[in-house]
């Protein structure tokens, strides 16, 4: 499998993260662009972040996943770190949060 165009911004490579979706010529997943939207940054404020992106790839990213929510979030859950492999004071400031 070569590199396919999904959309202007999102592709897949099979040598970058298994063939998961992609920003093109980056090796941003879609999934983390995703993860730090969940966690309230805006997408204006997700390319300050990484400054390799446009607010457009944010957007077309975050297209992407509205139209592949299924797609992302099991990306999403094998990625996740299981609980008891967080640390007790990482654990104690996720849940004041």
């Amino acid at each position: 499998m070569t590199t396919a165009a999904i959309s202007r911004y999102v592709t897949r490579d099979p040598g970058i993260l298994g063939g998961e979706p992609i920003i093109a010529g980056t090796r941003i997943s879609i999934r983390t662009i995703v993860g730090l939207w969940r966690l309230g940054t805006s997408p204006e404020e997700i390319p300050t972040q990484f400054l390799q992106l446009t607010l457009a790839q944010v957007f077309d990213a975050l297209s992407f996943y509205l139209d592949n929510q299924s797609e992302i979030n099991e990306y999403i859950e094998r990625n996740r770190i299981p609980d008891n492999l967080i640390h007790p004071a990482v654990r104690k400031v996720l849940e004041m949060e």
